[in-house]
């Protein structure tokens, strides 16, 4: 570890561990709606989820306010109630566990792989097989720093034990894994998903500052997210109890105002068409920063998965680039000296007071634990220069070796 590294000056700028890339043409996208006569509920958010549903390869998309949101009408759509019981993984942000604690349901974690920090298949079938059938309703597997979860298989155990599934996706627009037949299976497609939900945060692949996008298959499913987006409320005369003339409408159900203003989706629109660049710049950057890695010692790399290894490619989207380091506070004090700004994703989920609460323990899930406790995200967005990724490694390097 380098002797009296506080009075180091920085060489670079701030160099966050996320950042938007905003272009003169989404500017313009922007501006252009601006001007139009919509600035809500008008044609760019139709546009916007045709886009994405063709981008994801799914039958129907819902554009909506934020990840949240989207993740909140998923539940109201499959009818989470107060006897709902749903399994997640506590490495996630907490909104994946809440949208079932806003909905009275009951949530229940299960520890991750600790290879890989996604939700541990075996350790869900585990809880599955300890309870009574039945018991159970559902399953929301994440797909944590853009590592696609194998949904094949969470589809099956599903389809074993009578259980919808919430794909998290909010990670991986374009992000995909190999089924069992070695197709190639995207993020959102809706093929094993009952349902799939991204952000369109600011430090996301796609962002509109903020937003979010549920997609799916299921028609029955897409015709709630749509009421619920909206109050509960329908204009369409077909469906209405009554008509009493070109104004009228209906609350049908007790809905939310989760709507998208058009400015954003237009954003959205204008940044899906760059989505494919900074995917490859993404997969780029974690290249080096693997290369660079792979043989330090005192720094672990999350492992990806093992069917996208074996066909010499990987689905990664590379929302994050994860190392553990055993002084991880130590390397993130160190980074921030040099004005390299890394985070931690996640703090588990059930360690939280709220879900303390719920009669959640720390020890609960060991490896979840264990990797919070080394866990570091290292700068990672398209727009990072290579001599700014050159900077990072040397710091890290620096500081471990």
């Amino acid at each position: 570890m380098p002797q009296n590294s506080e009075l180091r000056t920085p060489d670079f700028p701030v160099i966050p561990y996320g950042r938007q890339h905003i272009t003169r043409e989404d500017i313009e996208a922007v501006i252009e709606t601006l001007q139009s006569d919509y600035l809500t509920q008008g044609p760019k958010v139709a546009a916007f989820e045709q886009a994405f549903a063709q981008y994801v390869g799914a039958q129907y998309a819902v554009a909506v306010a934020n990840g949240t949101a989207a993740l909140h009408l998923c539940a109201l759509a499959l009818d989470v109630k107060e006897s709902s019981r749903v399994i997640t993984t506590p490495i996630t942000f907490v909104a994946s566990a809440n949208c079932i604690r806003y909905c009275g349901g009951t949530v229940e974690f299960a520890d991750i792989d600790p290879g890989t920090a996604l939700l541990d298949i075996v350790k869900v079938r585990e809880l599955l097989e300890s309870k009574p059938e039945g018991y159970y309703s559902g399953l929301i597997p994440v797909t944590f720093a853009g590592n696609p979860v194998n949904l094949e298989a969470y589809r099956k155990l599903a389809d074993e034990f009578g259980l919808w599934v919430i794909e998290d996706a909010a990670h991986a627009p374009g992000g995909y894994f190999f089924d069992s037949a070695g197709e190639k299976q995207f993020c959102g497609n809706g093929k094993f998903a009952d349902l799939s939900i991204f952000s369109f945060h600011p430090v996301k692949h796609i962002a509109t500052g903020e937003g979010g996008m549920v997609t799916t298959n299921n028609e029955e499913l897409y015709k709630k997210l749509l009421l619920y987006r909206t109050h509960g409320i329908t204009r369409d005369p077909e469906l209405m109890e009554e008509n009493h003339g070109g104004w009228y409408m209906e609350m049908q159900e007790l809905g939310y105002n989760y709507r998208i203003p058009d400015m954003l989706c237009a954003l959205g629109i204008s940044q899906l068409k760059k989505a494919d660049a900074g995917m490859a710049r993404r997969k780029e950057i974690a290249k080096t920063y693997d290369a660079a890695f792979a043989a330090t010692a005192g720094i672990e790399i999350l492992a990806t998965d093992k069917a996208a290894l074996h066909n010499k490619e990987t689905g990664h989207a590379y929302h994050l680039y994860v190392i553990r380091v055993k002084n991880r506070k130590g390397l993130y004090d160190y980074l921030r000296r040099h004005n390299i700004f890394a985070q931690v994703h996640y703090i588990p989920a059930h360690t939280m007071p709220y879900y303390q609460k719920q009669g959640y323990r720390k020890g609960d899930f060991p490896a979840a634990e264990a990797y919070y406790a080394e866990c570091l995200s290292l700068p990672m967005y398209p727009g990072l220069t290579e001599a700014e990724q050159a900077f990072v490694i040397e710091k890290v390097k620096d500081f471990v070796q």
